[in-house]
């Protein structure tokens, strides 16, 4: 019954096995190995862009942060939606690598900016001239932290206010996989066919140990990216490592297979949610997270029985047993009907009590 997080559930045995086919012998360092000459040709050829630069990095936040660094000037400001991870979860890192440029906050419905808000918003900057920010790169996040999607429409809807002002469109695709599962779409047709510059590429949310990787489909950023990485202290040595998760994760379309295993165990806890009188939802569930409220005594009893899942924006201190308390619940690709089916079974008998 673990729900806390899709970082914390297991690697998957095939990126564990490719990372032991990895480990045996010598390699050239810092991204010179056969693995990672791999890696790269599976990536270009999966997103349909052979001309792509792909640059591969541990951790989600320091894709996102570079690759704003790529787009943005320390003078810039990097339009976001008010409760994205660069925001909210990365400790101003993209500041920091950015060399000081802000984010402007954009309002969002469920997580989703809508493109006639995002509009305004950069319409609405560089009205104090040299006193103010200029305005800079558009960052989406896909699947949304409010796990809900931007459908293909939407995506080039942004991709057009953006390029209209002159600027350029990054992706934060920590789950692109679960929007990808949801959409049925091509990951072509969500990232650069939609007017996508720059993509975050996640891997370690959809069942990898650390690995992601940022595709850059704009040539003319994609030198300074290399070089920043390495300045950041992000250029692995043992690079085969990363390379070796990544090509464990797309060998016979497995990173597809996670992403519908988690959707799918979301898919089937939203249902029996829905089911329950005492539950509502406070957002859609589109991919593998879910978003929905019950009394806070029924809370009580399921962290008592060792379910582990985040409240979110709520507190028990001091609430009254029968308030509705909100919850964030996250399926990984681990996840099975049977630990569904047993959180669905604890929470009927709590609300019986």
């Amino acid at each position: 019954m673990q729900f806390a997080s899709d970082n914390a559930g297991p690697v998957h045995p095939q990126i564990i096995a490719s990372l032991t086919r990895a480990n045996a012998g010598y390699a050239p360092s810092y991204g010179a190995d056969a693995e990672t000459t791999r890696a790269v040709a599976m990536i270009r050829e999966l997103f349909e862009a052979p001309s792509a630069e792909v640059w591969f990095v541990p951790t989600g936040t320091a894709a996102n942060a570079l690759a704003l660094a790529t787009l943005a000037h320390p003078f810039d400001t990097v339009f976001c939606a008010d409760v994205a991870h660069i925001h909210e979860d990365e400790c101003n890192a993209p500041e920091f690598y950015t060399g000081g440029a802000k984010l402007t906050l954009v309002p969002t419905e469920h997580g989703r900016i809508a493109p006639d808000t995002l509009g305004r918003v950069i319409a609405g900057e560089e009205t104090r001239g040299v006193h103010g920010p200029q305005r800079g790169p558009v960052s989406i996040t896909q699947v949304t932290e409010r796990g809900t999607t931007y459908d293909l429409d939407k995506l080039r809807a942004i991709s057009e206010v953006t390029h209209d002002f002159g600027l350029k469109l990054h992706m934060d695709g920590a789950r692109f996989a679960n929007a990808l599962d949801h959409l049925g779409c091509s990951p072509a047709e969500m990232s650069w066919k939609a007017g996508v510059d720059i993509l975050s590429f996640g891997a370690t949310k959809n069942g990898a140990m650390g690995a992601e990787a940022v595709v850059v489909f704009d040539p003319e950023v994609a030198r300074t990216l290399e070089l920043r990485r390495k300045r950041a202290g992000q250029l692995l040595s043992k690079h085969r490592y990363l390379a070796a998760q990544m090509t464990g994760y797309l060998e016979d379309g497995l990173w597809c297979d996670l992403a519908a295993r988690a959707n799918g165990a979301a898919a089937r806890l939203a249902k029996g949610l829905a089911a329950l009188d005492a539950v509502t939802f406070v957002h859609p569930t589109e991919a593998n997270m879910v978003f929905a409220a019950w009394p806070a005594r029924v809370h009580e009893a399921l962290f008592a029985k060792g379910a582990g899942y985040h409240l979110w924006g709520d507190t028990l201190d001091g609430a009254a047993p029968d308030a509705p308390l909100a919850a964030r619940l996250v399926c990984d690709w681990s996840m099975d009907e049977a630990g569904v089916d047993a959180f669905l079974e604890t929470l009927r008998a709590a609300l019986a009590q």
